[in-house]
């Protein structure tokens, strides 16, 4: 994409996805995004219904009247995006590139989070870490983040996915929302998910193409490994061939899906051209 289409892209994505961040969406993300705990905030001379546990005890007997700490939410949090940007992620037969969709998932919860001034950050990964948009608040900032996305150069190789895990839990020491989003083509070890899992609230996005999970009968076809660049002929025609490959890709999600789950987070398979938010609503009501 040249400059004039990403510009053209992202108006289109903001518009589109003002409709998912209208009231209920929005409402459902500030209930399931609270605040992390208290934080101390003033102290005050002791009223009526004030809960005893609150008082101050140092400031009690230096008044010889009695004084509470008040406490209040800690609001702002940090919503962390890390986007797969391997070859196989710039793909698509249905109605959008996995990208694209990828792009417009990500700004929703970027203007969800900037309603709720939160902030939000980007991780683009392949073999490794390719860049990073430090968290920050603001309509413009998340602009930003969606033309990253965009305008990434796709990456013909292996998804390391295990470093750019290491990778956000050493940049990143406060606990953060992390939104992972690939085709989790590749392996990676289960040990990086509870990591992760452990220290922040993980949710994984799945984004797959219609054609990633079954081949159509095309008779002799020359298939491209879009992220090792092998090239293989095989015969689509074969019942056998293409039974073997949807179960292949079955055994992939089921395993990506197991593993999410034994890292106490949420695992969520989506088709491009699906509509994401009643998936991410339902979401969003069971946190």
């Amino acid at each position: 994409m040249d400059i004039k289409d990403i510009v053209k892209k992202v108006k289109q994505i903001e518009i589109r996805t003002k409709r998912s961040t209208d009231a209920m969406l929005m409402g459902q993300y500030h209930s399931a995004f609270k605040g992390q705990g208290m934080t101390f905030s003033e102290v005050r001379q002791y009223q009526f219904g004030d809960d005893i546990r609150r008082i101050d005890w140092n400031k009690t007997a230096r008044f010889r009247e009695p004084y509470v700490k008040v406490m209040e939410e800690e609001r702002e949090l940090t919503v962390m995006l890390m986007v797969d940007i391997s070859a196989s992620m710039n793909y698509g037969t249905h109605a959008s590139l996995k990208r694209e969709y990828v792009a417009e998932i990500c700004a929703t919860l970027g203007f969800s989070a900037v309603t709720n001034n939160d902030k939000v950050g980007l991780i683009l990964f392949a073999d490794k870490v390719y860049k990073v948009i430090p968290p920050k608040k603001g309509r413009p900032h998340v602009l930003a983040i969606i033309s990253s996305i965009l305008n990434a150069d796709y990456i013909p190789s292996t998804t390391n996915l295990d470093g750019a895990l290491s990778y956000l839990m050493k940049a990143f020491k406060k606990k953060s929302y992390v939104f992972l989003l690939s085709d989790f083509n590749d392996q990676f070890d289960l040990k990086s998910l509870r990591v992760v899992g452990n220290k922040h609230q993980l949710l994984g996005f799945g984004v797959y193409d219609e054609k990633d999970m079954q081949i159509p009968d095309i008779g002799y076809a020359l298939l491209n490994d879009a992220e090792t660049g092998e090239k293989k002929w095989v015969n689509t025609s074969s019942a056998r061939w293409r039974y073997q490959f949807a179960e292949q890709q079955k055994q992939k999600i089921k395993y990506t899906e197991e593993a999410f789950d034994k890292s106490a987070s949420v695992f969520l398979k989506l088709n491009t051209g699906q509509d994401y938010t009643k998936p991410l609503y339902n979401y969003f009501q069971t946190r």
